[in-house]
């Protein structure tokens, strides 16, 4: 995959979408071959690699005791990105947040931790998204926000590997899909 592109991994429960994002990921080894990252191996990479990815799994990870602002912020500084209030203000502001940044994320609906989990890859400034799922518990005017961010992310250079059972409805002329077979 080159920069600039996306793929959409389509397949059943259980077809191996989140085992092929882990892989991706380094989370796990895989079973036969290698991940190549600009030509090396990932496993050799470390940081050097995993400094231009950002994942987002099928569950948001968010904190419920934090509010929005505060769980983009940890996150953030954990993965040794600083996050000024602003910029996390604005990252949320851009997933339809607005007045919930402040607001414990145990108050906020499935969705809006969702956009929690989302607003991260806007913090990250990361080269390959790896997302799983991310369309789940979303309403229409999230799923636009989210297709809107992969289109951007992808036309200013970026990549997006997205597994999902739902339709992305994104420009075809710079990505592909892929289904995996049970």
């Amino acid at each position: 995959m080159a920069p600039a592109q996306w793929l959409q991994i389509t397949g059943a429960n259980g077809s191996g979408k989140t085992s092929l994002l882990r892989i991706l990921c380094g989370l796990i080894s895989p079973a036969e071959g290698l991940v190549q990252w600009q030509g090396a191996n990932i496993s050799s990479l470390g940081e050097e690699y995993s400094t231009n990815i950002s994942y987002v799994g099928h569950r948001p990870g968010v904190k419920a005791e934090l509010t929005a602002i505060e769980n983009l912020r940890v996150v953030s500084g954990l993965n040794g990105l600083e996050l000024d209030r602003q910029g996390a203000q604005d990252a949320l502001e851009k997933l339809g947040l607005v007045g919930r940044d402040n607001v414990p994320a145990r108050l906020l609906s499935e969705g809006q931790r969702r956009r929690i989990a989302l607003a991260r890859l806007i913090a990250g400034g990361r080269k390959l998204w790896l997302l799983d799922e991310i369309l789940t518990s979303l309403d229409k005017a999230a799923m636009a926000i989210v297709r809107s961010l992969i289109e951007e992310h992808v036309s200013g250079g970026g990549m997006a590997i997205v597994a999902t059972h739902q339709e992305l409805n994104l420009d075809s002329s710079n990505g592909q899909r892929l289904e995996l077979a049970t």
